[in-house]
């Protein structure tokens, strides 16, 4: 009986149920057994505990530590294949939730509150708590929603700053309890990705596993003075991989919840203000108004918004919005909403009160960006949703902020406090006709996809014509790097647009953003791909769209291919390829064929891939495509050099490399010059390759396409390994390994791997290059991957490096499986 398949799991649930399964498969053993297998397995500093082992294997958990999980699986199927099959299915299922889990950080703290008052003895009690030693000590502010956590623990953070000089400040917002469904609790993972690199870490360097992440983290904080701000967590789970752990750091944290598990936190509970606070607030943010005949007209106020601060907050700014009247006139209108009405909470009410107060397009603006699916929204949004130009929707946005019911996200974002977002989309529903609501979210994805359409047009206009054909935006990108600023800044809100558009009613906008967004995506963004594009294939589907159906099943293969999963990206070429052939579509067909000659040649199944590749340029020179031609040929100068036959593929090279540049694709050319430069290497023309290589990696990183550059990466490698610089060598390679493990990419890791092994051989190191290749080796076997070619590369360098231990045996066993492999692979030309 064999173990159950994680493969066929998508979600965490799924995974949880997979990892009981398997513990029912491999005998049932004991938690306790399980948890002592892990700890033996792992050092002395780095063990768990029993109830973290259990908790791999419960259902509803928001993120799983992979690396606990691929141990645990290891403790109960020790096979190297089965695991691998583990972590990419941990992948899908963290690519799921990362598309709907993208998260900013900032690297200073929001404004604070001009006038803060109130709060005397939190704050006096958390200076306290964080004016010891300089050891790092968390502050963990809890309470219910509106109570003033998030200004408070900002305030705080105000205050440390101007007497501490933190060398640097890190804030981020968890989104622990947001009311859409589609912006779960940030991933811990990805916060530390942006903490890192606002810490000064380059995006390549950025380590892939959690504990890595967290490892990376804290030894860029050793010696700093840093102070951390997490707002609105979820549990301890989320934090924990977050807190400093060094001296010198302050952090605090706000959560709704009590933190408990944060051990070693000094811990606040916060409550509503006090009835003298409350007075203390309104006169300050309200000054100058009269009492009028009741003198205890402010203490009505304050009653009846609970003493609830984001109510209060709301209320004065209703106040000051009426010049003339007293505070015995505002607290009767109170008193009459709160019968009239039968509003229960503070917050309620003063929302009611703020709302009531608005000027219409203000009021219309709000239930508008309430139901955005993304995270924040800037004016260009915020003007599509409300059909207006960005002058008025910014003045808008400003009354709206104001008022404390908008708030700033970062230089010209905005975005709803999550009470705020509540009430406003029940005011939408009670107010805004549906049609009107869909008409206003139809404007709002017409704006994304023109902006989209625009800043790819810009930044890769080679492909410009098979984009769709629209009007022009109101986004303006004035400078040549302005297009991939956008897009990194909205690439959280796109991904949800897709999503969204899908699984709403609007497919082709679905199809049309995926497609168009295709090459943004390639750049790095694999896990993304697969949600944009699995989610615009399902939407064309669903509407009968087959021609969209078959582009969203050809892109998702591509990513597929530079993650690895090379069985998968078949799959889909082949249903893409035949609905492409049932409509007739013959430019369909040939990308199809030129992307199945991609993964056949991965597989090693050249002739395979031959054939496919020599369809796929019949049919681009019979539409004229000379951009097809341009891949077409590259791919086929890679095949010819994957069979040896270098000095052949150069004609091909240069055929292709003449086309990109004629058609300004600089894409294309940046993939070209990468390949050409490798199969150089291989002919020991080192200077040509060098100066190929050099011009592939300065536009892999003026594109900003961390694919691109980190198998160029890889080809350096292999251009100082022949040059004999070992050294210099396994920079490169581990500069690739680095860029291919953030980037999901295994073949890739595979490739880095033995080039790592060939280093360490020039150097002499045998011990250390059969530890890589062997790494490489058991990437290269994982059933979805199946790279021969990188198997026999594998099997080479071990035998090599048994020779140079002096195991001859093992070096021939290696050395016959590398021969059958090298057999196998140009038997495949026949």
């Amino acid at each position: 009986m064999t173990p159950p398949d994680p493969g066929r799991e998508t979600t965490l649930d799924g995974l949880a149920a997979c990892l009981r399964e398997l513990k029912q498969w491999a005998g049932n053993p004991s938690y306790e057994t399980i948890t002592g297998r892990v700890n033996a397995a792992r050092a002395a500093t780095d063990q768990v505990g029993k109830t973290t082992v259990v908790d791999c294997f419960r259902a509803g958990r928001r993120r799983m530590d992979g690396e606990l999980v691929a141990a645990v699986v290891t403790s109960l199927h020790p096979d190297d294949g089965y695991v691998f099959q583990w972590r990419q299915a941990l992948r899908v299922a963290g690519g799921e939730i990362r598309a709907a889990a993208q998260v900013r950080v900032r690297g200073e703290l929001p404004p604070d509150l001009p006038g803060f008052t109130g709060r005397e003895a939190e704050l006096a009690r958390i200076g306290q708590a964080v004016s010891g030693d300089g050891t790092a000590v968390i502050s963990a502010l809890e309470g219910m929603a509106g109570v003033g956590k998030t200004q408070l623990a900002i305030h705080v953070g105000h205050a440390l700053a101007a007497e501490r000089a933190f060398d640097r400040v890190l804030f981020v917002n968890l989104r622990g309890f947001h009311p859409d469904p589609a912006q779960p609790p940030a991933d811990p993972a990805a916060v530390l990705d942006g903490f890192l690199r606002l810490l000064g870490v380059s995006g390549h360097q950025v380590p892939y596993p959690l504990g890595e992440r967290v490892a990376a983290y804290r030894d860029r904080l050793a010696g700093l003075r840093v102070l951390v701000v997490l707002d609105n967590a979820a549990d301890e789970e989320q934090v924990r991989p977050l807190l400093p752990g060094t001296p010198g750091c302050v952090t605090l944290v706000t959560s709704r919840r009590g933190l408990a598990g944060l051990d070693a936190a000094a811990h606040f509970d916060v409550d509503v203000f006090t009835p003298a606070e409350s007075l203390r607030f309104l006169a300050s943010a309200m000054p100058g108004i009269p009492a009028g005949e009741d003198l205890g007209a402010a203490e009505r106020i304050a009653a009846r918004c609970g003493h609830l601060p984001l109510a209060l907050a709301l209320i004065a700014g209703h106040l000051r919005a009426r010049p003339g009247w007293s505070l015995t006139d505002h607290a009767d209108r109170l008193d009459e909403l709160h019968r009239d009405r039968r509003l229960d909470s503070g917050v309620e009410l003063a929302l009611d009160v703020s709302y009531r107060n608005l000027p219409a397009g203000e009021r219309e603006l709000l239930r508008l960006l309430a139901q955005h699916p993304g995270q924040d929204a800037d004016v260009l949004v915020a003007a599509a949703l409300s059909g207006t130009g960005p002058d008025l929707a910014g003045e808008r946005l400003g009354k709206l902020v104001g008022d404390h019911l908008v708030q700033p996200a970062g230089p010209g974002r905005y975005a709803l406090h999550d009470l705020v977002r509540s009430f406003a989309v029940a005011r939408a529903a009670d107010e805004d006709r549906r049609a009107g609501r869909r008409a206003a979210l139809t404007r709002m994805l017409d704006f994304y996809l023109a902006a989209s359409v625009e800043a790819m047009n810009r930044l890769d206009p080679a492909d410009a014509a098979r984009r769709p054909k629209i009007g022009s935006s109101a986004l303006t990108l004035p400078g040549p790097g302005e297009p991939i600023v956008w897009l990194d800044a909205e690439r959280a809100n796109l991904v949800a647009m897709v999503t969204f558009a899908a699984e709403q009613g609007w497919p082709g906008h679905s199809v049309d953003l995926a497609a168009t967004l295709f090459r943004y995506f390639l750049g790095g963004h694999h896990l993304d791909a697969l949600t944009v594009h699995g989610r615009a294939a399902e939407a064309a589907e669903r509407s009968g769209d087959p021609g969209g159906q078959a582009g969203a099943l050809a892109n998702m293969s591509t990513a597929e291919v530079f993650l690895g999963r090379h069985e998968s990206a078949l799959a889909h070429l082949e249903q893409a390829r035949k609905i492409f052939r049932r409509s007739g579509d013959g430019p369909g067909q040939a990308r199809t064929l030129n992307n199945l000659g991609v993964v056949e040649t991965r597989l090693g199944h050249y002739a395979a891939a031959a054939r496919h590749l020599a369809e796929s340029m019949e049919l681009h020179e019979r539409s004229a495509d000379e951009a097809g031609q341009a891949r077409a040929l590259t791919n086929l100068a890679n095949l010819e050099s994957r069979l040896g036959r270098d000095e052949d593929a150069l004609p091909h090279y240069a055929a292709a490399l003449r086309l990109h540049q004629s058609l300004g694709d600089r894409n294309g050319e940046a993939v070209l010059l990468s390949n050409l430069g490798g199969a150089e290497v291989k002919l020991g023309r080192f200077d040509d390759a060098e100066r190929h290589l050099t011009r592939a990696l300065e536009l892999d990183r003026e594109l900003r396409n961390a694919a691109y550059e980190a198998s160029t990466l890889d080809f350096f490698g292999t251009l100082y390994v022949g040059r004999g610089d070992a050294e210099r060598a396994a920079g490169y390679h581990r500069e690739a390994m680095a860029l291919f493990t953030k980037l999901g990419d295994r073949h890739g890791e595979s490739c880095a791997h033995n080039g790592l092994g060939e280093a360490a051989r020039v150097a002499g190191r045998a011990a250390e290059a059969a530890v890589e290749h062997d790494a490489a080796w058991l990437i290269a076997v994982d059933p979805d991957i199946a790279d021969i070619e990188q198997q026999a590369r594998a099997q080479s360098g071990l035998a090599e490096a048994h020779r140079m231990l002096g195991d001859l045996p093992e070096s021939e066993r290696h050395e016959a499986l590398a021969r059958e492999l090298w057999a196998g692979l140009l038997g495949e030309q026949q």
